[in-house]
C-alpha cells in the first residue's frame, strides 16, 4: 500500500533499488580499476543515489556536484537546460562518471556531458538510476550505466520530487497524475 494518498503505485521497492544499486557499484568498480575515477552528482534528484553509488564502488574515487534544472515547478521539462555550480575538483585527464537520477529526453545530461567536456575530462560517461521508456532527442548521449528502464510516468521518492516533495520516500513510486495536473 503507498505510504501518500497521492502516491498510485509502488514501482521499485527499497530491496530492488539496493540489489541494483549494488551491481552497478560492482560493474563500475570493475570497468574504471585503475582508473582517476570522478562521480558528478546532479542535484538535487541523484543526490540519494550518488550517496548508495558511492558506498557501492570499491576503488578510490572522488565527487563532486553540479546543478542542472529543466523542470522549475513543473511536471514537464521546459526544454530549457539550466547547469550551475560548476565543478571544483580538477578534471584534466580525469574519467567522469555523471550521475543522475532520471534519462528522459536526455536533454539535462547533454548538456551537463557538453560542460564536462569542457573540463578537460579523459571520458565522460553517464550512469543513471531509471531510464524512462520514450523517444529521445537525437543529440542526447546514452546512458553506460542504467538501475532499471521504466515506463515514461512521472515518478518520485528515493531523492526524486514533484515540486520538491516526495524526496524522503524510500523507493520509487508513481505519482497520481492529479497531483501534478491541478496546476
Amino acid at each position: 500500500m503507498p505510504p501518500d494518498p497521492d502516491i498510485e503505485s509502488v514501482l521499485l521497492t527499497r530491496e530492488q533499488i539496493a540489489c541494483r544499486v549494488a551491481e552497478l557499484g560492482e560493474q563500475i568498480s570493475r570497468d574504471y580499476e585503475g582508473r582517476d575515477l570522478v562521480l558528478v552528482g546532479v542535484l538535487k534528484g541523484s543526490i540519494v543515489f550518488l550517496a548508495d553509488l558511492m558506498r557501492a564502488i570499491r576503488i578510490p574515487h572522488r565527487f563532486d556536484l553540479v546543478r542542472a534544472s529543466s523542470y522549475g515547478d513543473g511536471a514537464c521539462s521546459s526544454g530549457n537546460v539550466r547547469v550551475s555550480c560548476p565543478c571544483e575538483l580538477p578534471m584534466q585527464g580525469a574519467d567522469v562518471l555523471i550521475v543522475e537520477d532520471v534519462f528522459d529526453t536526455g536533454r539535462t545530461i547533454a548538456a551537463i556531458h557538453r560542460e564536462m567536456g569542457t573540463c578537460g575530462a579523459r571520458d565522460v560517461a553517464v550512469c543513471v538510476l531509471l531510464s524512462k521508456q520514450r523517444r529521445r532527442l537525437a543529440d542526447c548521449v546514452a546512458p553506460r550505466y542504467v538501475g532499471s528502464e521504466i515506463p515514461d510516468r512521472f515518478v518520485v521518492g528515493y531523492g526524486l520530487d514533484y515540486n520538491e516533495r516526495y524526496r524522503h520516500l524510500d523507493c520509487v513510486m508513481i505519482l497520481k497524475s492529479s497531483v501534478y495536473e491541478k496546476k
